[in-house]
């Protein structure tokens, strides 16, 4: 598998300098490729490349913006009449040219949303326009949020999510997220799981900062249909991650006469790279059946020094009275981008529906 940076590649830019020129007669496709290469376009990684595209495809645009909106969907109609992958990521630098030349033209960078986020999503260059236009680009997004095509409905909730990740946070929806509600609303029982998934996303990011809102969205929603419920639940996962003590009760969770047994880290001391494994033994002492909510914690040691949890799910299914499972676990130490492992000790915790066994130690080596 290549880098994601090649996605920019001579072959590409051949190929939509062409689809450029079909439509766009005075575009020079070989002056264009040409700058695209001046200076150290080898060195730059793939977010850089791709503004380095917006910037030098603006130079042989026309001036004006509008009129250059209206190049750019002839561009992508040609591009799907010449078989070129809708919601090819190389393509997201159309979304970024109307972030960064038409942030002072709502009316026709919101009109240009519509049409590009349906052959690349643009869910990151609306989000200047919301910090800048504020209620005005909400309620434009409420209308999107109605629209007949699927990925301008996604771009409703998944542009207003107050915490979208990679992307700039909007201060004043963490603050106050009521209005994007009426998004979510319009969008609870979507037909496509695309958008139903992102609505999904939108209510955990709210729950980080407002989980009271959530927790009255879940008794609201709860039964309307089984999407619904679906939506409920993936955009309560923080809230029952954290144990929150509300949503363990609106799904029934309860840890009475659910009994933890012979846990014990089998790996007591684990060297970066391997893993680190445990056991334990879980019976259900109630006379009747019980949904159990299994999770374990990893509390990792910081660079400081002090620990920080993250917790993993097992699973989420119904017990038979008096039940007795054994369950084994690895965990991975490998090396991964996303995590920096610290050697020393850190510790290990059984969550049974929200409530959190004592941690057992185990030491982290190189």
């Amino acid at each position: 598998m290549g880098l994601i940076k090649d996605i920019y590649s001579v072959t590409f830019y051949e190929k939509f300098g062409q689809a450029v020129a079909e439509v766009y007669p005075i575009f020079d496709k070989q002056k264009f490729i040409d700058t695209i290469y001046e200076g150290d376009f080898d060195q730059k990684e793939w977010k850089e490349r791709m503004k380095h595209t917006t910037t030098v495809f603006h130079q042989f645009m026309p001036e004006n913006f509008p009129e250059a909106v209206v190049l750019i969907d002839k561009i992508i109609e040609n591009l799907k009449k010449n078989k070129f992958t809708e919601g090819n990521l190389a393509f997201i630098f159309f979304a970024d040219y109307i972030e960064m030349y038409g942030i002072d033209d709502f009316k026709t960078s919101a009109k240009a949303f519509v049409s590009i986020t349906q052959f690349i999503s643009c869910e990151f260059a609306v989000r200047p326009f919301i910090l800048k236009y504020k209620e005005k680009m909400i309620d434009e997004m409420v209308k999107w949020s109605l629209h007949e095509n699927h990925h301008v409905r996604r771009l409703a909730s998944e542009g207003s999510r107050p915490r979208l990740p990679w992307a700039m946070a909007i201060p004043f929806l963490k603050k106050d997220p009521a209005s994007i509600l009426p998004i979510l609303e319009n969008l609870k029982n979507d037909p496509s799981e695309y958008v139903r998934r992102s609505v999904a996303n939108n209510l955990n990011d709210i729950a980080k900062d407002n989980p009271q809102i959530v927790l009255e969205i879940a008794h609201k929603w709860k039964g309307f249909t089984k999407e619904t419920d679906a939506i409920i639940k993936h955009g309560c996962r923080t809230l029952l991650k954290q144990g929150h003590p509300e949503i363990l009760s609106h799904y029934g969770l309860e840890s009475t006469n659910i009994e933890l047994s012979s846990f014990e880290i089998k790996t007591p001391v684990v060297k970066i790279g391997a893993y680190l494994q445990f056991q334990f033994h879980l019976n259900n002492k109630n006379e009747e059946a019980k949904t159990i909510r299994l999770e374990y914690a990893i509390h990792y040691k910081k660079s400081k020094g002090h620990l920080a949890k993250k917790v993993f799910k097992i699973s989420e299914k119904i017990y038979q009275p008096n039940q007795l499972i054994k369950v084994d676990r690895n965990q991975s130490f490998k090396l991964i981008t996303t995590r920096v492992f610290h050697t020393g000790m850190h510790q290990l915790s059984i969550i049974i529906n929200g409530t959190e066994s004592e941690a057992l130690e185990f030491e982290l080596i190189d």
